[in-house]
């Protein structure tokens, strides 16, 4: 460390400062960042799925995974998986867009594994947003450059 305390939010727990960029990059203190989603929102999953998909349509998946955290951390343990694997789509895509394409290729594919023959609730589209992963993930790996915005998923299907 540089010698300086780190720095701290309300409740005490270690959380830095810094500004971020859209993909959740620091950035140097006092630089203009993109507000952080705040933590610890409940949502309805309606509500969940239609803020991640604001996110993700602004080319922000690191915060769209912020969303899906908060939703699988507080809504009942039998939906945790679903929300995981939705989680990780949005940090894959987030690393894919940041040019990590091993980290982003497997964070895809775990996501994709994680949501693979699961049954679609909350108008997810979860065969298509398996099939959109696993094909970005293929895409990733040959150093194809992604820009977050222009490669989000649809979350829901079209009867959504």
């Amino acid at each position: 460390m540089d010698g300086r305390e780190r720095d701290r939010d309300g409740g005490g727990r270690a959380r830095s400062a810094r500004p971020r960029d859209g993909l959740g990059r620091p950035l140097p203190y006092g630089a203009d960042g993109v507000a952080r989603q705040p933590e610890g929102v409940v949502r309805a999953p309606g509500e969940t799925v239609a803020e991640a998909q604001r996110l993700l349509d602004a080319g922000m998946p690191f915060h769209a995974h912020e969303v899906f955290e908060d939703a699988w951390k507080s809504g009942p343990e039998q939906e945790a998986a679903l929300w995981r694997g939705m989680a990780q789509l949005a940090v894959g895509l987030t690393h894919a867009a940041r040019g990590n394409s091993v980290g982003g290729a497997r964070l895809l594919r775990r996501g994709a594994g994680g949501l693979a023959g699961r049954e679609g609730v909350h108008g997810l589209d979860l065969a298509g947003l398996v099939a959109w992963a696993r094909e970005l993930a293929g895409r990733v790996e040959t150093g194809e450059r992604i820009d977050a915005a222009a490669e989000a998923p649809r979350l829901t299907g079209p009867a959504a």
